[in-house]
């Protein structure tokens, strides 16, 4: 199949033809996941053990709920928040200590803070 291919020329003119490859970053287990992290600008928060992406999430609020529009929908994501915090609080398996857990938020106090966001 490999040299039908290449007969028909679909390996021609492909990125990168006739540079050598970069095996800089070879030794890493992970070097293919870094990579496309890196290359796709992705978001790699989601990689992260779950009570620390909790703690990056908590640290956004109330800016990255700026966008959105209907309070009732910010009072679900923060209700929401608080009920993925409690979930990792009574299953944490990680073996990461709870000081490094989120805590849960005060809804209200984060609704005021968004209107204030939302007025300017």
């Amino acid at each position: 199949m490999i040299r039908e291919a290449t007969e028909r020329g679909e390996f021609d003119n492909l990125p990168g033809m006739g540079r050598p490859l970069d095996l800089s970053d070879a030794d890493d287990p992970d070097w293919w996941v870094k990579r496309k992290i890196r290359d796709e600008n992705l978001d790699s928060s989601a990689l992260l053990p779950m009570p620390l992406q909790l703690r990056k999430e908590a640290q956004g609020f109330p800016g990255s709920l700026r966008s959105i529009a209907d309070e009732s929908a910010v009072r679900e994501i923060l209700t929401d928040f608080n009920r993925r915090v409690r979930e990792a609080h009574l299953g944490s398996r990680a073996g990461l200590p709870t000081l490094i857990t989120a805590h849960t938020v005060d809804v209200d106090e984060l609704v005021r803070q968004w209107w204030a966001l939302r007025a300017r």
